[in-house]
């Protein structure tokens, strides 16, 4: 930028002198009687004419250049918070724009990146200190080495191993690097078996998990393990959140464009202030001892899928999540 404003400038000037000369040596006859002390105060309020422009063009582009320049130097330091004035030409306010822009793109992504550090090593830190407490206790005989307490070790260390699959898989979709293998589907025999799988823990809580899918639906071109992930999280979601005598309901129906599949639950439903977090990462209620990123998984995983997805809840009426699938690839 400072080399082709340079070159604008010298060339203005030049331009403007050439203009300049070719005019006075067409007024030649009409010069000819001026003596050597008018032409040198002829030259000398040219020459002044043309640093005061150049001065002015130096000023209203190059201060503003300037800016630019100290604050990328306070981004590069590590200053995301440096902030550029828009003015000067039209080309140097979008410029400024820009930039201001990006610093506040890579603000926010700092800020993101430092919560999702605490928030990695708060969910590591606890099941780690129950793991280590045990075993300190086993080793040194407060708890007797029976099956119950091997077993409590155990339930801790696949809480830990589902917590670093569930990163590994939020981390690999956020990149968009994570493979999907495609296969023609059943959605309807996908919705049942992720249902039947979790009949068991639904029933122990005393929550009831049906399913209703609408006729006709067609064979989707999709990765059914990663979509019976979504229904999964998502059914096990109202399961965690439901109370005694919850139902769950799992449907699908066709339209013209996609399949809908919708969660619904007859819970006690989600807080006004918590609805527009409940897709983001490590957010979970206070009865929840799951990692946190059952959803935020699921929204990656449909967004993959070239769908989307969305929840409606009111309290005491339960919550409904329903996401899309598109026909275009079955």
């Amino acid at each position: 930028m400072a080399v082709l404003l340079a070159l604008v400038l010298m060339l203005s000037s030049v331009g403007t002198v050439t203009l300049v000369s070719v005019a006075l040596g067409r007024a030649g006859a009409s010069m000819a009687g001026v003596g050597p002390a008018g032409l040198a105060l002829a030259a000398a309020v040219l020459v002044t004419g043309l640093a005061l422009v150049f001065l002015a063009a130096m000023r209203r582009i190059g201060l503003p250049m300037g800016d630019v320049v100290s604050a990328a130097d306070r981004v590069a330091a590590g200053d995301f918070s440096a902030r550029v004035a828009e003015r000067g030409p039209p080309f140097l306010r979008a410029v400024a724009r820009a930039f201001n822009s990006m610093t506040t793109r890579l603000s926010e992504q700092d800020r993101q990146r430092r919560e999702l550090m605490a928030d990695i090593a708060h969910e590591l830190r606890t099941p780690l200190a129950v793991v280590q407490g045990r075993l300190e206790g086993l080793l040194d005989g407060v708890y007797p080495r029976d099956d119950t307490r091997l077993a409590e070790v155990l339930e801790e260390t696949r809480l830990l191993a589902r917590l670093v699959e569930d990163l590994g898989t939020l981390a690999y979709s956020e990149r968009g690097t994570l493979g999907l293998q495609k296969e023609p589907t059943d959605l309807g025999v996908l919705l049942g078996d992720a249902a039947r799988a979790l009949a068991s823990e639904g029933a122990t809580q005393g929550i009831a998990i049906l399913v209703e899918n609408g006729a006709d639906l067609p064979l989707l071109d999709i990765d059914p393990l990663r979509v019976r992930e979504v229904v999964t999280n998502l059914i096990a979601n109202a399961i965690r959140h439901g109370d005694r005598g919850t139902e769950v309901f799992i449907g699908a129906e066709r339209s013209d464009s996609h399949v809908t599949v919708r969660v619904r639950d007859t819970g006690p439903g989600i807080a006004p202030a918590e609805r527009p977090r409940i897709f983001d990462r490590f957010q979970k209620g206070g009865r929840s001892r799951g990692s946190g990123l059952g959803l935020a998984i699921a929204r990656n995983l449909v967004v993959a899928h070239g769908g989307e997805i969305a929840a409606e809840s009111e309290l005491g009426r339960g919550t409904t999540v329903t996401f899309t699938l598109p026909l275009a690839a079955s």
